[in-house]
């Protein structure tokens, strides 16, 4: 099995900067993408951003240029840079990694989520 664990995320003022981090553990033979969900209240899970193995990464329209996420191959982690927040952005944040712990079979596994909230 696989655990993600996140950190970070939190209370910030509009136009302000979070960070929230997930690391990756346990039977892991190898880690495909890595990326951030979001839900706010009311809403359906949508995707954020996501990075490949190799590094490229794809962006929701809706944060384009603000976010920056980035990984750690070594230590099997991803974070979530967010800057220029705006109270729309609130919602909570979940990891999600898409690992394999046989080199055969693939899964994609989430983290528990963590608060992002933007006060106006």
């Amino acid at each position: 099995q696989v655990q993600l664990v996140e950190s970070g995320g939190g209370l910030v003022q509009a136009g302000g900067s979070l960070r929230v981090s997930c690391a990756a553990s346990g039977s892991i033979f190898r880690i495909n993408a890595m990326g951030w969900y979001r839900q706010a209240p009311g809403k359906q899970r949508e995707l954020v951003a996501t990075i490949s193995s190799g590094g490229g990464a794809n962006y929701a329209d809706s944060v384009m240029g603000r976010f920056t996420i980035s990984r750690d191959n070594a230590k099997n982690t991803v974070n979530l840079q967010m800057n220029s927040l705006k109270p729309e952005d609130t919602a909570i944040y979940y990891c999600a990694v898409t690992a394999s712990t046989s080199g055969i079979a693939w899964s994609t596994y989430w983290g528990q989520g963590t608060q992002v909230t933007v006060s106006a």
